[in-house]
């Protein structure tokens, strides 16, 4: 007779050839079927009944320590009855790196055309350090230099920027760095088709953000908030917003060295430190539109050509 577990069945030669056992896929222990009595073909009587489960349990026990218990994991990294290994989760983590390190690299590469020094080139210089940050090899960091300087032959990397709108109207800016320009468009456009946005023309929002330096201090005390809007001011930034535990330094484009090695001066290291496009209004979302707004943004953060997004929306 069949031993049936999780929809599978293996032959079993120690078993009457009448008698179905059902068991458990993880610890193989016997399970009592419903209707002891309809068990075998001739039928066992209901004063036979307790006997019969005995005789059962009793060869699954003895079948559990000759054969081991079967893994039917349902994914790499998984084990029955529990979630993702240490392996799986490692393997996750690796992957998760590789994508970050992914556009580290397309974005030196591109600001190196400009120019291989970072001490000249400023774009490089943020971008570099953003690498660094990400403790990515500075072997890594150089090779990517000198092919974006054109030391180890050209690239055909583009950049690109996509301007559009998402569910309830929120306005979104997309840049993009990609070897294949049809292919992005294509990803873009499908990723806010189906979440209730449209691709918009050039011009059509960046209007309503700036190109401004952003800096994350950590700030856990009245008193570090208080140094933090001392030392950003002294170095020339526009505004100091607080935060729980973390300030927001702001500044423009052409202080953000300025402002950044002063807050490093007074002992204030920045968590990040990036030019980004900064609404100058936030819109509200709806609450049906938040779970498709934020879905929406991890889904363009995880297409492999996009570098950044910058929304306007007032998420929670």
């Amino acid at each position: 007779g069949p031993l049936r577990f999780l929809g599978r069945v293996r032959p079993l030669r120690m078993l009457p050839e009448s008698i179905a056992l059902r068991t458990c896929g993880t610890c193989w222990r016997a399970l009592p079927l419903p209707h002891m009595a309809q068990v075998t073909e001739q039928g066992i009587y209901p004063q036979r009944t307790k006997r019969a489960v005995s005789c059962i349990a009793a060869q699954a026990r003895r079948l559990a320590a000759r054969y081991p218990s079967p893994n039917f994991s349902d994914q790499e990294g998984t084990t029955m009855g529990r979630g993702p290994s240490i392996e799986g989760r490692k393997n996750a983590e690796d992957a998760r790196k590789a994508k970050v390190f992914t556009k580290l690299i397309r974005e030196i590469t591109v600001a190196a055309r400009s120019g291989g020094d970072p001490s000249t080139n400023s774009r490089l210089r943020i971008a570099v350090d953003k690498a660094l940050t990400a403790n990515m090899t500075r072997e890594t960091v150089d090779r990517a230099v000198k092919r974006g300087s054109g030391a180890e032959g050209g690239d055909n990397m583009h950049e690109i920027r996509y301007e559009g709108y998402g569910p309830g109207g929120v306005a979104l800016i997309i840049d993009c760095m990609t070897d294949n320009l049809q292919r992005t468009v294509a990803d873009v456009r499908h990723a806010l088709a189906k979440h209730g946005g449209n691709l918009g023309t050039s011009g059509s929002v960046a209007f309503q953000f700036h190109k401004l330096g952003e800096l994350h201090v950590p700030t856990p005390t009245p008193a570090s908030e208080d140094q933090l809007m001392e030392a950003a001011l002294d170095a020339g930034a526009d505004d100091v917003q607080n935060g729980d535990g973390e300030s927001v330094v702001l500044c423009t484009q052409a202080h953000f060295e300025a402002v950044k090695k002063g807050l490093i001066d007074a002992g204030l290291t920045p968590t990040s430190a990036e030019i980004v496009m900064r609404p100058e209004n936030r819109v509200a979302v709806a609450e049906d539109n938040v779970e498709t707004m934020l879905d929406l943004i991890d889904w363009l953060e995880g297409l492999d050509d996009v570098q950044e997004v910058y929304h306007n929306a007032d998420l929670p």
